[in-house]
């Protein structure tokens, strides 16, 4: 004879915050489930496995993925990009980005006590004059401080 379990189906989905669909009762303890009234009975399976809550399934973004990797790669290569320089990424973008990664760099020159408080204004002013070109001319200059304040 055929149990209606469809009760504790939703408590047992109350209990785990569990969908319905995602609930399994074991067929040969299925007296067992009939039986259990309380949350705590309900607990008390899940724990024996005698209510098993099976696994999500979801969608796949594989091809998604990819999809949007290729869209992305669209139009970059040589040949097929339009425009000037300045017109993919601007001269601001360019700028800023540059500013604040030469600005870390003298933040944690300073924090390592390599230059002093009146080196490291004077650096970062020329950093924000646009004289400094790259990493490495800030580097140089860095060196050429410390030189002449050794010397």
């Amino acid at each position: 004879m055929p149990v209606n379990l469809k009760s504790k189906k939703r408590l047992v989905s109350r209990v785990t915050g569990v969908g319905l669909k995602r609930i399994h009762f074991d067929s040969e303890h299925l007296d067992d489930i009939t039986d259990a009234i309380t949350r705590d009975d309900i607990r008390s399976l899940l724990t024996a496995n005698t209510i098993k809550l099976k696994s999500i399934k979801g969608a796949s973004r594989g091809r998604a993925k990819i999809k949007k990797t290729q869209k992305k790669k669209r139009g970059v290569t040589q040949g097929s990009k339009k425009g000037r320089k300045g017109a993919r990424v601007g001269k601001k973008e360019v700028y800023v980005k540059k500013v604040r990664s030469l600005r870390h760099i003298l933040k944690v020159v300073k924090d390592r006590k390599e230059v002093t408080n009146q080196e490291f204004w004077s650096l970062y002013k020329k950093v924000g004059g646009n004289t400094v070109r790259n990493k490495a001319h800030l580097h140089t200059l860095i060196k050429e401080v410390q030189t002449k304040r050794k010397a």
